[in-house]
């Protein structure tokens, strides 16, 4: 077929067993020979299979095909790259019913059905799903499964979607808890889900009742709460006898003390991991002599009835540190034990922006990936110093060759500097009435030690699969029990990213939708064991083996890893071409999860205007007073401009 003076490929003329390749209508682009070698060249870069069709493409151009025989060569863009050329004698790569040229290798994400039933029979392969949990990674996999026309249900046990973000005053089993004043340590632009940005107005960082009226603003706007069973406990998640051919799972759940069983092609489990208290008693020797009150800081609620106490907490991750900050304003002492120190960085970065606008960008973490290990060291030192010294103030990490995730808190440094809050070294024995750290000082009169420790990461619900002690180091991508004959079980929001949860947990329901739905293959079992073995060796690397680590990854780089699986991650040297200035907000600018909804499933038409407006957004919310400023229009910044784009261009080549 001709149309506008090009040969444009038949659509349904597919051959029998033949795959057919992706190709977008209306989207037919004539390149230029050079501009297409170039492209070949450039696509190495930035695709998984993209070697393959380097290789191939310059092959046929310089030996098999004459362009001027074959008149127009075509680049088709739709997450992997395919070419196609007019009929001609000389271009025997050619398919011989479609003219596609056969480059490089269609995926599970971008192969097209021959036909509707030939995607119903083959790709389906979940049809129900049962989602436990109503918290952020509940809500995302609920709204994904809905995108993939799957039929899901949500077991909530509460009253009400959040999860760990409702506030009670009262502490329940089985249910995550918070203090009153929580607020996000993660900027509204990288915490919202990738296809519903958060109200402008809001503020940077949110307290918690203003990140559930965003809650309740999604569910309500993807008409989520009618799949949702609330005050439903989930009792047990059991194979069922013929798992081995069917994958199906028997779900035992109750309600107003009735109990049922339902059968479900797939389960995404979905609790998080703020359930369990970690309170290791046994390494504080004393403890049960202690005649003050001591408690996990899972039950803290509000600073009330602390007023005139010495207080001593144990711990110093982002729960420790807010309750040292808070309580010191009302308690005489603050005492913040720490074994090993940490990072404290302020939720406002450099020029009064969100940390995570300015950290987290693709450039940026590029860099950091591509230092020797000492540069990278000697830098996050040097920055993280560049605040106030963390020697000086009795915080510096004992072992800072491994990136760990800092804690975030804008007033511990002053509420330090004023004495309001002591730190301290590791408590050593408790009295009844005092505690001694191991640097040989006592603090006498203490009224309540709270212990700040964490969470232990167990799923009793699966103890009947023989799982209960999850290690999420041994689940592939995070998500999927390798020793599983059916990939119908998957945990969703085990991680603990430098970043937002919530885009990430998004991230790998989108994943496992896809997964579910047969539209995306996991690898053999070997590959399988090879990937996992590979990210233990790698965790350790960057962030070390303490427990508390375990569940941290490089941010970027897991999106990029799942967005390549489902088909959409940006194609960031191809935009440079096409679209610079959304290209260098890509690259340059904050990764936020926008990205991800530009092209492939799920493709979200605003995604490229939310992206070009995040920075007015995260002003909007803070600039409420117009002030005269002198505005600097030097030509410097369009050469600034056009050197960083140069350097792009060279760095994605050449390295």
């Amino acid at each position: 077929m001709w149309r506008c003076g090009r040969y444009v490929p038949p659509l349904m003329d597919t051959d029998p067993g033949e795959e057919s390749l992706p190709v977008r209508r209306g989207r037919v682009r004539p390149v230029s020979r050079v501009l297409s070698l170039f492209l070949a060249v450039f696509a190495r870069h930035f695709d998984s299979a993209a070697l393959e069709v380097r290789e191939k493409t310059i092959n046929v151009l310089k030996a098999n095909v004459r362009l001027s025989e074959c008149r127009n060569f075509v680049f088709y863009e739709d997450g992997l790259k395919f070419y196609t050329l007019a009929p001609s004698a000389k271009c025997p790569l050619l398919h011989p019913s479609r003219n596609i040229l056969r480059l490089g290798r269609s995926t599970s994400a971008t192969r097209r059905p021959a036909s509707v039933g030939e995607a119903v029979a083959d790709r389906t392969m979940a049809k129900t799903v049962a989602v436990i949990g109503a918290g952020v990674s509940g809500l995302a996999s609920l709204k994904c499964c809905l995108d993939e026309g799957l039929e899901a249900t949500c077991f909530e046990r509460g009253d009400d979607i959040g999860g760990l973000w409702k506030f009670m005053e009262h502490v329940e089993d089985g249910r995550a808890s918070i203090y009153k004043s929580v607020v996000t340590n993660t900027s509204k632009e990288m915490s919202c889900f990738s296809d519903f940005p958060m109200p402008e107005r809001f503020p940077n960082f949110l307290p918690n009742y203003k990140l559930m009226d965003y809650f309740q603003m999604y569910a309500k706007h993807f008409d989520l709460l009618k799949r949702i069973q609330f005050k439903t406990v989930v009792c047990s998640v059991r194979k069922r006898a013929d798992f081995a051919t069917t994958g199906q799972w028997d779900i035992v759940t109750e309600k107003d003390g009735k109990q049922e069983t339902t059968v479900f092609d797939a389960v995404m489990v979905c609790i998080g991991h703020h359930v369990e208290p970690y309170l290791p008693l046994d390494s504080f020797p004393g403890i049960e002599k202690f005649k003050g009150q001591y408690f996990h800081s899972r039950e803290y609620k509000f600073p009330d009835g602390f007023k005139g106490k010495r207080v001593v907490i144990v711990g110093m991750g982002n729960s420790g540190a807010d309750l040292a900050v808070e309580l010191s304003h009302t308690a005489d002492k603050v005492f913040l034990s720490t074994r090993r120190g940490s990072w404290v960085m302020s939720r406002v970065y450099d020029r009064g922006y969100p940390w995570d606008m300015v950290f987290n960008t693709r450039f940026k973490n590029w860099f950091r990936n591509s230092l020797p290990t000492s540069i990278a060291i000697w830098m996050t030192n040097r920055k993280m110093n560049s605040w106030f010294d963390h020697a000086n103030y009795g915080l510096h990490p004992e072992d800072s060759s491994q990136w760990k995730e800092p804690l975030f808190n804008d007033e511990l440094p002053s509420r330090i500097t004023c004495g309001y809050v002591v730190t301290k070294p590791n408590v050593v024995q408790f009295t009844e009435t005092s505690a001694r750290f191991d640097d040989g000082t006592v603090e006498e009169d203490i009224d309540v030690v709270i212990f700040a420790t964490g969470y232990t990461y167990s799923c009793p619900l699966l103890e009947d699969c023989g799982i209960s002690n999850l290690d999420v180091n041994s689940l592939y991508r995070k998500t999927f029990l390798p020793n599983l004959e059916k990939p119908t079980l998957a945990v969703i929001g085990l991680i603990q990213p430098l970043g937002a949860i919530m885009p990430t947990t998004e991230m790998q329901a989108r994943w496992v939708t896809r997964v579910l739905k047969g539209l995306c293959k996991l690898p053999p079992l070997e590959k399988i064991m090879e990937d996992i073995a590979k990210k233990k060796k790698t965790l350790v690397e960057r962030f070390g083996t303490r427990r508390q680590n375990s569940l941290q990854l490089d941010q970027i780089e897991y999106f990029d890893e799942l967005a390549t699986e489902i088909g959409a991650k940006p194609n960031i040297p191809f935009l440079f071409l096409t679209d610079p200035l959304l290209a260098l907000e890509l690259f340059y600018g904050s990764c936020t999860p926008f990205q991800y909804r530009l092209v492939g499933p799920g493709k979200w038409p605003g995604a490229r205007h939310a992206i070009l407006t995040q920075w007015d957004r995260i002003v909007l919310a803070t600039r409420n007073r117009d002030a005269k400023i002198q505005q600097d229009h030097s030509p410097m910044l369009v050469v600034l401009f056009l050197l960083g784009l140069f350097a792009t261009l060279i760095m994605f080549v050449f390295f």
